[in-house]
């Protein structure tokens, strides 16, 4: 189902942008190549005029993803202590998010989510459950030219100690019922209810949509 927030012009974009991507992908003439090149210019133009990104970057980030177009993979790290959750303050949007990111190619899940919470909060964690798989794009990103799903895992925490990264400015635990602003498009309100269920009862399936 569509989510309502996302504008026509940014889901044309998308779809136009993934029939390029494939359609690159699968080419086999000089003349395809060319008008799908051509198209994604064109997703490109739309896109700079309903934003402050500029047309060349924009051809240049949509040719630097090969191959048949398939959904990127956000992941994030539920750690709970003292009955607090851990969150990191994003330097993008001056906001709060569970710690995690976009999982690198060559990556586990498992390994992508210890990497992102060492990172981002100074952490070491064993991850123990996934408890929710979420289309991201449902929840109408402000600016997000790619699909992407986001796994939320729920942690342990083994070793480290809490600090900041190139990509935050403050970690910290917070009660549930006293959360500092979030940062929806990285974590939203539906996160946050769905791990505090799943840590009320621990027997809950995973979520998936």
């Amino acid at each position: 189902m569509k989510s309502k927030s996302i504008p026509n012009w940014l889901e044309w974009v998308r779809e136009i942008q993934q029939l390029c991507q494939t359609g690159l992908a699968f080419s086999e003439s000089g003349y395809e190549t060319q008008r799908y090149k051509r198209l994604s210019e064109i997703a490109a133009e739309i896109t700079a005029m309903h934003s402050n990104i500029n047309t060349e970057s924009l051809v240049e980030n949509f040719l630097a993803h090969p191959g048949y177009a398939t959904p990127k993979v956000d992941i994030r790290a539920a750690i709970i202590e003292n009955n607090k959750i851990l969150l990191v303050q994003e330097k993008m949007d001056n906001k709060w998010a569970l710690p995690g990111g976009w999982a690198d190619v060559g990556e586990s899940p498992a390994t992508a989510i210890i990497r992102e919470t060492k990172e981002e909060s100074g952490l070491e964690i064993i991850p123990n459950k996934i408890i929710g798989v979420y289309d991201a794009n449902r929840s109408g990103r402000p600016l997000e030219l790619f699909h992407a799903y986001k796994l939320v895992f729920l942690c342990g925490k083994v070793g480290g100690s809490l600090k900041t990264s190139t990509e935050t400015i403050a970690v910290d635990f917070f009660d549930f019922d006293t959360l500092p602003p979030l940062s929806t498009s990285r974590t939203d309100e539906k996160h946050i209810n769905d791990i505090l269920a799943h840590i009320n009862n621990p027997s809950l399936p995973t979520i998936f949509e």
